[in-house]
C-alpha cells in the first residue's frame, strides 16, 4: 500500500469529522477491497484522522462561544441554548454518537462549547469512531470473504 493511499484516507476520514461535507467511508471501502490485508493499518488511519478532525470541532466550540454576540456568529441562541440543554441531559455519554451522519460534527463542537474535558472527549469519541470504521471494515471483509 502506498504512502498517498493512506495519506489520502487520512485527510479524507479528517475532513469528514469537521463541518465540511466529505465522507471517508466509502473511501475506506474502495481500499479494503483492493487490499484486505491493511486492515489494521487502514482503521488506524481512518480512526486517528477522524478523531483529530472531531478534536479540531471541540477546540472551535472551546473559542467559539465568546463570539455569540457578533452579527456573523453561525448559530442562534436559540439553537445554541437548544443544544446546551440537549448537551446537559444527556452529558459526555451523548458523544458516542459522534460517529452518526449530520448530529455527530456539531455534536461534537458543542461538546467545545460545553466545556467538555479533553481527555474524555478524546477517549469517547475514539470509542465511537474506532468502532464505526471496525464495524465497515469487518462488514467490507465479510463481503469478499
Amino acid at each position: 500500500m502506498i504512502l498517498g493511499t493512506y495519506l489520502g484516507l487520512f485527510l479524507a476520514a479528517f475532513g469528514a469529522a469537521t463541518l465540511l461535507p466529505l465522507q471517508s467511508e466509502a473511501l475506506l471501502v474502495g481500499v479494503l477491497l483492493k487490499d484486505p490485508q491493511a486492515v489494521l493499518g487502514l482503521w488506524l488511519v481512518a480512526t486517528s484522522g477522524n478523531v483529530l478532525g472531531s478534536q479540531v470541532n471541540w477546540w472551535l466550540g472551546q473559542r467559539l462561544e465568546r463570539y455569540k454576540e457578533r452579527r456573523w456568529f453561525p448559530v442562534s441562541p436559540r439553537h445554541l441554548e437548544r443544544a446546551r440543554v440537549h448537551y446537559q441531559r444527556y452529558g459526555h455519554w451523548s458523544l458516542l454518537l459522534s460517529w452518526m451522519p449530520v448530529i455527530g460534527d456539531p455534536l461534537t463542537l458543542v461538546a467545545g462549547i460545553m466545556g467538555e474535558p479533553l481527555k474524555r472527549f478524546l477517549l469517547i469519541v475514539t470509542l465511537a469512531k474506532g468502532a464505526r470504521y471496525a464495524v465497515l471494515a469487518w462488514l467490507t471483509l465479510g463481503w469478499i470473504g
